[in-house]
């Protein structure tokens, strides 16, 4: 199985390096990712200036890397498309440090980078770290190594599998849904030293169903391991017919 592993925390952070650790013994690695941290830039590409690339050596191994100075999804794009010798069997995304659920899929970049997976028809895995203070990537290792030792070769290319591990050692593991998650105190406003006003990004999670155990939320909350399959479409099928009726005899002109 070929491999290409991405991520949004840079290419030198522990849950990557983990992630690539864990897996080499299983499958060829390839790793495209950027060169410093890129947290949050959701499905952004570079379209304005050229890409930069730095190849990346892994001593005592046969992995192969590249260091990207654009975003998660530069990183895949150009791994399909101008670095990788063939295309990869999977996509992995992280292991990435701090949670990914609910609604913060729409800003994460590591979930972006497994998007790119899926829009090429590559099956892919995000998987994170559910906590900030906790950082020890052990149990996260573990799942992803047996889930796709065990059931990678089963994944096909629409499948994106966005895979929460709580901090400690997991209850089990819940199949999930998104859960809506929102953002309290989202902005502190300052002055700086000639006094101008600036504002601060920062935010307390709030979670509107975290009650839910059908949740992604739930699940982490309660010490589970959390798998979500996601998708690109946006499009509100429910709805579609009343548009239709809504727009009957519109005129256009």
């Amino acid at each position: 199985m070929r491999i290409l592993i991405s991520n949004d925390d840079g290419i030198n952070a522990k849950g990557i390096t983990q992630l690539r650790k864990s897996l080499e013994e299983h499958a060829e690695i390839f790793v495209v990712a950027p060169d410093r941290e890129r947290s949050a830039t959701g499905h952004k590409i570079t379209m304005h200036r050229p890409l930069r690339v730095k190849e990346q050596v892994y001593p005592g191994t046969n992995s192969k890397g590249w260091a990207v100075d654009g975003t998660p999804s530069d990183c895949v794009k150009l791994g399909l498309e101008a670095l990788l010798p063939v295309l990869p069997d999977l996509v992995i995304s992280g292991i990435n440090l701090g949670p990914n659920l609910g609604t913060d899929v729409l800003y994460s970049g590591t979930v972006s980078a497994a998007i790119e997976g899926i829009i090429n028809n590559i099956p892919a895995i995000a998987i994170s770290l559910a906590s900030y203070e906790y950082q020890d990537f052990t149990y996260s290792s573990k799942f992803i190594k047996n889930l796709v030792t065990g059931y990678g070769k089963e994944l096909h290319g629409g499948i994106l599998l966005n895979v929460n591990v709580p901090p400690g050692i997991p209850r089990g593991v819940k199949v999930t849904k998104l859960g809506n998650r929102r953002y309290t105190n989202v902005f502190f406003k300052r002055t700086d030293p000639r006094g101008g006003t600036y504002f601060w990004m920062a935010g307390e999670p709030f979670d509107v169903d975290g009650d839910n155990p059908d949740t992604d939320v739930w699940a982490v909350n309660e010490g589970y391991i959390s798998i979500t399959p996601i998708h690109y479409d946006l499009t509100n099928y429910r709805i579609i017919g009343d548009i239709n009726n809504l727009i009957k005899g519109l005129d256009i002109l």
